[in-house]
């Protein structure tokens, strides 16, 4: 009996808490002299969340027959690099947001400079745990990591902008370049992932993709800001309004609400054009989408 969407989410979402669980206990010492970095890692790490990276990861994957122990690995080094993002982003320094997934956020439980320290270290756990994979060649174990670097990167110089415009007027060509950075490198990196895990992959299915993992990207993030002034704090499991009190230049604030519903809308329906030329069965790809176009937080 074939498995609806909710459930293959589910099963996604329960393997890679699964795995995340199992790399942070492989990785605590027994030693009682240990630091306390693994358990402040781990705060954050098993608050939950939407997991939305590393599925995509495993859906992209599975459209193209790859096992899911091969794509664990990858699964669980994106959603690492997620939150240490998130923890950092969450610094006073950064955009001082005191709650997250509904529970204080780790520098208001831990300090400040446990914060920093586990971001970092969440930072290098991910590349800990994708290049230990023995199940994954060498040669495509080099590929994946290169791409994690080079999205880590982009994330963080997307970061580097939204910091240096606050309280600034921008255009959109700008809003739309610094989103491509700070949240569609992640997310397309998750979709190419799933690729670079098929060595054998067509040059046209990876172009699709490539293309698909843009619009979606940027579409994420036109939604976020919309949800921002749409959802309440329960929902959203973080402070409404919260680009907006800070000075934070966002689409609905450069564009207003309504278009910015037409956009996001827009760019997921182009997304999803994208992959009907795919040469293998796009059906859970394009109900993951449809799925993300729906979502309230």
């Amino acid at each position: 009996m074939k498995k609806s969407l909710l459930e293959i989410l589910d099963i996604y979402r329960d393997r890679v808490n699964s795995q995340l669980e199992f790399h942070l206990s492989k990785n605590s010492s027994k030693e009682s002299y240990t630091s306390e970095l693994n358990s402040i890692m781990s705060y954050s790490v098993l608050a939950g969340g939407k997991r939305f990276r590393p599925i995509l990861t495993y859906t992209i994957a599975s459209l193209f027959d790859i096992t899911l122990e091969k794509v664990d690995s990858s699964a669980c080094a994106i959603e690492l690099i997620h939150i240490y993002s998130l923890i950092h982003d969450d610094l006073p320094a950064m955009d001082d947001d005191d709650i997250r997934h509904n529970q204080p956020s780790l520098h208001k439980v831990y300090g400040e400079a446990q914060a920093i320290l586990a971001g970092d270290a969440l930072q290098a756990f991910a590349f800990k745990v994708l290049s230990g994979d023995e199940l994954i060649d060498s040669n495509t174990k080099v590929n994946l990591l290169n791409l994690l670097s080079a999205s880590s990167y982009e994330m963080a110089d997307g970061q580097s902008i939204d910091l240096s415009i606050v309280s600034k007027e921008v255009d959109i060509d700008l809003l739309n370049n610094m989103h491509k950075k700070k949240t569609g490198a992640l997310i397309s990196c998750a979709v190419k992932f799933g690729v670079l895990l098929n060595p054998s992959i067509s040059q046209k299915d990876s172009k699709i993709l490539a293309n698909f993992a843009s619009k979606v990207g940027l579409a994420y993030q036109v939604q976020d800001d919309v949800l921002d002034i749409t959802t309440s704090d329960d929902v959203l499991g973080k402070r409404q309004n919260s680009d907006a009190s800070k000075g934070k230049p966002s689409y609905p604030s450069i564009l207003g609400l309504e278009d910015s519903i037409k956009i996001y809308k827009c760019l997921y329906e182009d997304a999803l054009d994208k992959i009907s030329g795919l040469s293998v069965d796009e059906e859970p790809l394009r109900e993951l989408t449809i799925k993300l176009m729906q979502r309230s937080f």
